[in-house]
């Protein structure tokens, strides 16, 4: 098994400490005036999606999680679990709203294809493209003099509520950024 050490650290990087797999979030290398230089990262814990702080000194060493990605369909909310298959073996598997998350399922339509990450043969989590299109189900119409550069809020078909410029009407196909939440522009037709 592949291993990790202080100085191969950056943003990105998958390591597996005490058994699960980690994704180092953020990092600083820091060089004190005295003692050795040491880095100080943040990582998320890619089965339960929790952050913690740890401190990494010369010498330790981490091994690389072994993990596979497989493309799935997104098929259906049963009420207890989220169902997804894999479209080339049509196997399905069904995750909680926990393990995929609510920022992930909100902006989830039936249909849609998402990248999930097994380890050890289980599933942990599940990414969605980083920009999507949907449809606006629900938003307040437009009134004169409403042409100044403000928001209102809009459903989307997926459920997910987010700020959009006046001009966009219900019905329209708008394209969004799923991980900060928010409205990039009106999808070309």
């Amino acid at each position: 098994m592949a291993t990790i050490g202080m100085g191969d650290i950056k943003k990105g990087t998958r390591l597996e400490i005490t058994g699960n797999p980690y994704k180092v979030t953020d990092f600083q290398h820091v060089k004190p005036g005295k003692g050795a230089a040491f880095v100080r990262m943040k990582i998320k814990n890619l089965s339960t999606g929790k952050t913690i702080e740890k401190t990494v000194h010369a010498g330790d060493k981490f091994d690389v999680p072994e993990l596979e990605q497989k493309t799935m369909q997104y098929l259906y909310d049963d009420g207890e679990m989220l169902q997804f298959m894999d479209t080339t073996t049509f196997e399905q598997i069904g995750l909680t709203h926990e393990q995929v998350g609510k920022d992930t399922f909100d902006f989830m339509i039936d249909g849609m294809e998402a990248e999930i990450l097994f380890h050890g043969g289980k599933a942990i989590s599940v990414e969605i493209p980083q920009t999507v299109v949907l449809k606006i189900v629900e938003t307040p119409p437009n009134f004169k003099g409403d042409s100044q550069g403000g928001k209102k809020p809009a459903t989307l078909e997926s459920g997910a509520v987010v700020q959009v410029p006046f001009h966009v009407l219900e019905g329209e196909m708008i394209k969004v950024d799923t991980v900060e939440g928010k409205y990039l522009e009106k999808a070309k037709s």
